[in-house]
């Protein structure tokens, strides 16, 4: 992710104990709305941290069901403004000749904001959007499990400058690191791991270990599942809902991931 994007610069006063306050910069987490279309027609409008917005419109259209394979997609493009100049702000999926798109699966209302996940559902029924179970699930190594978020710190460039994003990150089962993206809102981070996969015709991720650096909530193992990944790990908890999914999905849930200390609630790891 490039920092420039990713990163906004504000002058700030520094108060540090009895001293005068200092003037100076600072790089806070950059937020911007980013509205993403299908043919032409608005489904959502994400608040996101510009940056991988190809992957995050791809992976956010992948977690919502209304696209599945690769070749439904002809590509993702910016809309161009009156002048003919390119929107940052707007991508649009241009479908592939045949493709159908069941919209009404689409169960989010027009605006999420960037912390937002079950609470932008429309209703707790279209929350349970069913997406198959994960036909062989994996038993993760304990030992590599516990190497994962020394890997994922490493990669964590915009954190490093801001302090203010959240991650997730892509490993395989013997914890090579496949792909990492940042961004202002968890959801968001995932959704473009996904799209990063969507695009190399990847998914399902059948084998692949997911790493979130914040907590697990039902809707982060719902997109997993939607991307077929049967391993999701965290540095911080899970919610009760997060492991009644994963329990009912076949999927592996591992949090509180801190070196070789972590807690297991749903499946088992091998040594």
């Amino acid at each position: 992710m490039s920092l420039a994007k990713a990163t906004r610069v504000v002058p700030i006063a520094r108060h540090e104990g009895a001293a005068p306050a200092s003037l100076r910069d600072d790089a806070v987490a950059a937020e911007e709305p980013l509205e993403i279309r299908v043919g032409g027609r608005s489904v959502a409008v994400v608040m996101r941290t510009p940056g991988h917005d190809r992957e995050l419109a791809a992976g956010f259209l992948v977690t919502e069901g209304i696209i599945r394979r690769r070749e439904e997609v002809f590509d993702l493009i910016h809309c161009r403004n009156d002048g003919g100049q390119p929107e940052e702000n707007i991508l649009d999926a241009v479908l592939a000749p045949g493709a159908v798109v069941d919209f009404e699966r689409l169960t989010r209302h027009v605006f999420t904001s960037s912390s937002c996940g079950i609470c932008s559902k429309a209703t707790i029924d279209a929350v349970r959007t069913q997406f198959p179970p994960i036909e062989a699930p994996i038993a993760p190594s304990r030992e590599i499990l516990a190497s994962l978020p020394a890997k994922l710190r490493a990669a964590q460039q915009a954190f490093d400058a801001t302090g203010g994003l959240h991650a997730s990150a892509l490993f395989d089962q013997a914890g090579v690191l496949q792909a990492v993206r940042e961004d202002v809102g968890r959801h968001n981070a995932l959704d473009k791991v996904v799209g990063h996969a969507f695009f190399a015709e990847r998914l399902p991720l059948r084998g692949a270990v997911l790493l979130v650096s914040g907590r697990v909530s039902f809707e982060i193992m719902q997109k997993a599942l939607a991307a077929g990944i049967p391993v999701v790990a965290a540095i911080s908890a899970p919610t009760s809902a997060a492991v009644e999914f994963a329990q009912a999905s076949g999927q592996a849930l591992v949090g509180f991931l801190r070196g070789e200390r972590m807690n297991v609630y749903a499946g088992t790891l091998s040594p």
